[in-house]
């Protein structure tokens, strides 16, 4: 069974590339699109040695629980910021949604 309270933090930020992708591919023909911005991420990390990696070691991202059972002297918090582009183009990323949009019930204050 895998271990669901820690993952890879490169597996996190692919996660994330996915569903913009997904968004993005899903946009292409809607009249209404957003740009996205920059994404601020911030995990709690626990460092832990890869032998396969010669030496090296591989930050797991950890849930919140299981940063309580790690402890706080072996956690470390990591936060940056991703702008994302387009690879091909090098332009901003823009997602919509499937639905168009619309103004109905806006300044509606219910039934």
């Amino acid at each position: 069974m895998p271990d669901f309270d820690s993952v890879e933090l490169t597996t996190a930020v692919q996660a994330i590339r996915d569903q913009l992708t997904r968004a993005a591919e899903a946009a292409a023909d809607e009249p209404l699109r957003f740009d996205v911005g920059e994404i601020q991420m911030e995990f709690a990390v626990e460092l832990r040695q890869d032998a396969a990696a010669k030496g090296g070691f591989k930050a797991w991202v950890l849930s919140a629980d299981a940063e309580a059972k790690a402890g706080r002297s072996r956690t470390h918090r990591v936060s940056f910021t991703l702008t994302p582009r387009n690879a091909a183009t090098g332009d901003g990323l823009r997602i919509g949604n499937e639905t168009p949009g619309g103004t109905d019930g806006f300044g509606h204050a219910g039934p």
